[in-house]
């Protein structure tokens, strides 16, 4: 039996609640939230133990793992810790919020010899890897051109009823660390390294101290060019749209589909795509199918027994935080950002 202690009682952790129970061998053992009522709310529909410190749902025994659902500018001092009991860490995205808290943890990782991954569901989505297996076979050909659309919409209370949410300290930034960092994440797995980036960022529509709308350029280490832009600003919401062109040909993913596969020379079952279905992220960020971070976990747990890279680990986590923070820089400071 792998025992699972969640930092953190909100949506989020609900939902990794749920993804590790459905899991044969699998328990919920501790909750921590730092209100014990917010804790024993979830802990009680797992059968866990309730903690309001971190202490002591870290010294909980039996534990082997913990996943970390607490606020992102929390994740690398929560991970830490966790790492320095030996305990593994799976923690939700962003890693953390800069680049230099995501070393420490890797770095603590490292030390400790624990399994350190990244939240990032996407990547183990059936379309998302259909078009990675299509580019890592040469079928879209020379990378030309990369479009990712998150036009997505948050009401009011969703920053107004959050501590964190929207916040520098605590969300790292707004639209794009928080929102837009899946398909950020998602052109760095399938395009590869970003070399520049040039952006401009604003805060259109909400009371927020940080971006609810973002636009950058990017060039990419291959040579590849391509934009980017993130909203919580987009009413009513639409669903993330990612278009990859090559030599050889276009795929684009709607939401979570794949809906057109446009190849040279592809046959008719290669370019057939599938309608999208509407996505309720777009409008809403309560997660109703906890079946991609089922997924994640599965990899997760899959990783510790075989001693192999997770999807995603956290040097692959940390790439997203860094070109979001290249793309912050570019916007702050109004000039083109060469990324190491």
């Amino acid at each position: 039996m792998t025992h699972v202690g969640l930092i953190g009682a909100g949506n989020i952790s609900d939902t990794h609640a749920r993804a590790a129970a459905a899991i044969p061998g699998v328990a919920v053992a501790a909750v921590y939230a730092p209100t014990r009522e917010r804790a024993q709310r979830l802990a009680s529909r797992f059968g866990a133990e309730a903690y309001d410190t971190l202490d002591g749902l870290l010294d909980h025994r039996p534990l082997d793992m913990v996943a970390i659902g607490s606020p992102s500018g929390h994740h690398a001092e929560h991970g830490i810790a966790a790492a320095s009991r030996g305990l593994h860490v799976l923690v939700e995205k962003p890693i953390d919020v800069s680049v230099a808290r995501a070393d420490a943890l890797i770095a603590e990782a490292d030390r400790k010899h624990v399994t350190l991954a990244v939240i990032f569901q996407d990547r183990l989505k059936p379309d998302a890897r259909q078009v990675k297996a299509l580019i890592d076979a040469g079928k879209l050909g020379t990378p030309i051109l990369a479009t990712g659309h998150v036009k997505w919409y948050r009401p009011p209370e969703y920053y107004g009823e959050s501590r964190w949410r929207g916040t520098r300290e605590l969300d790292g930034g707004g639209a794009l660390i928080n929102q837009g960092i899946h398909t950020v994440d998602l052109l760095l797995w399938l395009f590869g390294p970003v070399r520049r980036v040039f952006a401009r960022a604003g805060t259109k529509l909400h009371q927020i101290e940080v971006e609810d709308t973002v636009v950058a350029t990017l060039e990419f280490a291959n040579g590849a060019l391509g934009t980017l832009e993130a909203a919580t600003s987009a009413y009513p919401g639409y669903s993330r749209r990612l278009e990859l062109t090559g030599s050889e040909g276009t795929v684009v993913i709607d939401g979570d589909t794949l809906t057109t596969i446009d190849l040279r020379g592809a046959s008719a079952s290669e370019r057939s795509g599938r309608a999208a279905p509407a996505t309720a992220s777009a409008s809403s960020p309560v997660v109703a199918d906890a079946a991609a971070h089922q997924r994640v976990f599965e990899d997760f747990l899959h990783a510790i027994a075989t001693r192999t890279a997770p999807a995603c680990d956290g040097r692959e986590g940390r790439r997203s935080v860094e070109l979001v923070e290249a793309i912050y820089d570019s916007a702050r400071t109004d000039r083109l950002v060469e990324l190491p």
